[in-house]
C-alpha cells in the first residue's frame, strides 16, 4: 500500500460515509413532513416514532463523517470547519435541536411545550439537508479561502488557512448559499430526503391513511427532486472542473472535467448509473403498485451508490475536491491535504473493523423494525416519542 493508494482509499471511505449520511437523512425528510402526512395526534406520534428510532444513526454518521475527514484529510478540516464555521455551526445547532426535541417533547412539564419541539424538528428537517447539500456543493463549485503552508514558520501566528471576504464582507461560509448551484444541490438533497422518508413510512407504518397520503405526496416530491437533481447533474457535466496537473501539481480549470472523470473511470460511471436506476425503480415501483412496500431499500441503496459516485469524481482522477475561488492554487486535493503515511496506514488497519460495525448496525436496525408501527403500539405508550 503506497501513499497514493492510502489517499485514494481514505477518500473512498469518506465518500461512503457521506453517501450513507445522505441516505440516513430520510429522518430529516420525515420530520419536515410531520404535519403534511400526520393529520391527527396519533398519526403524528407514529411518524415521530418511525423517524425517532433512527435519528441516532444519522447523528452518529454525521459525527463519524467529520471525524474521518479530520483524521485523513486534516487540512480540509481546519480550512472548512475553521473558516466556513457559520455553515457548520448552523448544521450543528440543527442537529442539537433534533436530539433535544426527540428526548423532551413528550416529557411532562417541559417548559416549551410539545408543539415547540415539533417545530424544532421541522426546522432540522428543512435546514439540515439543504445546508449539508450546499456544503457538499462547494466540492464542485469552490469555496472562498486561501492556504499558505509557509505560515507554519510564523511562530506568532502559524495559521495555514484563512477565509477571504465576499464583496468586502466576512461571511465565513454563508456565501455558499449565494451560489445557485450549491442551493440547487441542497434542494435536491432536501426533496430526496422527503422521498426516502415517504418510502420508509410506507414500509414501516401500518396505517391506511398514512400510506395513502404518503403515496400521493410521493408524486410531488419526486417531480421537485428530479427538477433540481437533473439541473445540477447537467450543469455538473458541462461545467469547467478543477483539475490537477499530475506532474507539476498545478491546479487549473479543465472543460467538462467531471464528465471526463466519469468516462475515464468506467467503474464509477457504472456505480452512478446503477444508483440512479435503483432510485428511480424504488420510487416508480411504489407509485404504480399499491402492493410495493420495499421501495425504500431500492431507493436507499441507489442513493448511497449515486452519492458515492459523485463524491468520487470530486476527489479522484487528479481532481481538486475542495477548490478555492479566491486563489486557484490554494485548492485542496487528496495529495496536498492528507495525513502522513503512518497515520493513514494505522487508520487503514483499524478500518478493517468496519464490516463488523455494519453487521451490528444491520441487526440493530432489524430488531427495531421487526414489526410495523401501529396505533395500538402508540396507545400502549411503551417508550414512544
Amino acid at each position: 500500500m503506497d501513499y497514493s493508494f492510502l489517499q485514494h482509499y481514505w477518500w473512498l471511505l469518506v465518500s461512503l460515509l457521506g453517501a450513507l449520511l445522505v441516505f440516513l437523512m430520510f429522518v430529516q425528510g420525515g420530520q419536515s413532513l410531520l404535519f403534511t402526512i400526520g393529520k391527527s395526534e396519533t398519526q403524528q406520534k407514529m411518524l415521530l416514532n418511525s423517524t425517532g428510532r433512527k435519528w441516532e444513526f444519522t447523528f452518529t454518521t454525521l459525527v463519524t463523517f467529520g471525524g474521518a475527514f479530520f483524521a485523513s484529510f486534516p487540512l480540509f478540516y481546519s480550512t472548512s470547519f475553521g473558516g466556513a464555521y457559520w455553515v457548520w455551526l448552523l448544521i450543528l445547532v440543527c442537529f442539537v435541536l433534533q436530539a433535544v426535541s426527540y428526548e423532551y417533547q413528550s416529557k411532562k412539564g417541559n417548559l416549551l411545550g410539545k408543539k415547540t419541539y415539533q417545530i424544532f424538528l421541522i426546522l432540522n428537517g428543512v435546514l439540515g439537508p439543504v445546508l449539508i447539500g450546499a456544503a457538499v456543493g462547494t466540492f464542485f463549485n469552490g469555496a472562498n479561502f486561501y492556504v499558505n503552508k509557509e505560515n507554519l514558520t510564523d511562530l506568532g501566528m502559524p495559521i495555514i488557512s484563512s477565509w477571504a471576504t465576499y464583496h468586502g464582507v466576512q461571511l465565513h461560509g454563508l456565501e455558499a448559499a449565494l451560489n445557485i448551484w450549491n442551493v440547487c444541490l441542497g434542494l435536491a438533497v432536501f426533496f430526496l430526503s422527503r422521498i426516502l422518508a415517504l418510502l420508509y413510512f410506507i414500509n414501516n407504518i401500518d396505517d391506511e391513511e398514512i400510506d395513502a397520503r404518503s403515496r400521493k405526496q410521493l408524486w410531488i416530491e419526486t417531480i421537485l427532486f428530479l427538477v433540481f437533481f437533473l439541473t445540477f447533474v447537467v450543469h455538473l457535466v458541462l461545467q469547467d472542473g478543477f483539475a490537477v496537473n499530475p506532474e507539476t501539481k498545478e491546479i487549473l480549470l479543465a472543460p467538462n472535467k467531471y464528465l471526463s472523470n466519469l468516462l475515464e473511470m468506467p467503474a464509477v460511471l457504472g456505480v452512478f448509473l446503477v444508483g440512479v436506476v435503483l432510485v428511480l425503480f424504488g420510487i416508480l415501483s411504489t407509485l404504480f403498485s399499491q402492493k410495493q412496500y420495499k421501495g425504500i431499500w431500492f431507493a436507499g441503496t441507489g442513493t448511497v451508490l449515486t452519492v458515492l459516485a459523485l463524491l468520487l469524481i470530486a476527489g479522484w482522477n487528479n481532481t481538486a475536491y475542495y477548490p478555492s475561488v479566491a486563489d486557484l492554487q490554494s485548492s485542496l486535493t487528496i495529495e496536498n491535504s492528507s495525513s502522513s503515511p503512518f497515520t493513514l496506514t494505522a487508520m487503514s488497519i483499524v478500518s478493517l473493523l468496519i464490516p463488523f460495525v455494519l453487521v451490528y448496525i444491520f441487526f440493530a436496525w432489524r430488531s427495531l423494525d421487526l414489526r410495523k408501527i401501529d396505533k395500538a403500539e402508540m396507545e400502549r405508550n411503551e417508550h414512544v416519542y
